[in-house]
């Protein structure tokens, strides 16, 4: 796994030829909100990381957080960081490249994203589905194809 600058985020989309996802951008797009009990959070995040990467390299990046400070717990995210030897502050380094090996990894960090309260993007080399969660508690995935959203429709139908 890899910390990725603002910058680094934005070359890594510049090589792929590709830009973050918007509802401008992508002609298809499916929104789900996020469960109502917390505990539920964990099984979508792992849904995310491990159905929609294709075990192809992945950057999860962060752009949203400080909207909601009493949720947050900066304690549990910088510890998580710190233990694959990381010390820059989430501004410094809102990115997060996670290899084809770290499924878990990924479902970890998005889990305590969401849990936090932050927004982001999950963008997948693979690039038939790409992910916005957002603060406001809902995930909108994104696809240039609409068959490409069948199976996020089939397994995330019961948290609509």
């Amino acid at each position: 796994m890899r910390f990725y600058t603002e910058k680094d985020c934005e070359q890594w989309l510049g090589v792929r030829q590709r830009i973050k996802p918007s509802r401008s951008s992508a002609p298809h797009t499916e929104t789900v909100n996020y469960p109502s009990e917390p505990y539920r959070v964990f099984s979508i995040a792992h849904w995310i990381a491990s159905s929609l990467t294709h075990r192809m390299p992945t950057l999860l990046w962060i752009s949203e957080w400080g909207i909601w400070p009493s949720g947050e717990n900066w304690h549990m995210y910088y510890k998580l960081r710190q233990s694959y030897g990381d010390h820059n502050l989430l501004a410094e380094a809102p990115g997060h490249l996670f290899l084809e090996h770290e499924i878990e990894d990924l479902a970890s960090f998005l889990q305590l994203a969401m849990l936090n309260g932050w927004g982001g993007y999950v963008l997948t080399q693979a690039n038939y589905v790409n992910v916005f969660f957002s603060h406001d508690e809902y995930i909108e995935f994104f696809a240039s194809e609409d068959g490409n959203l069948v199976e996020v429709r089939n397994a995330l139908q019961g948290s609509k």
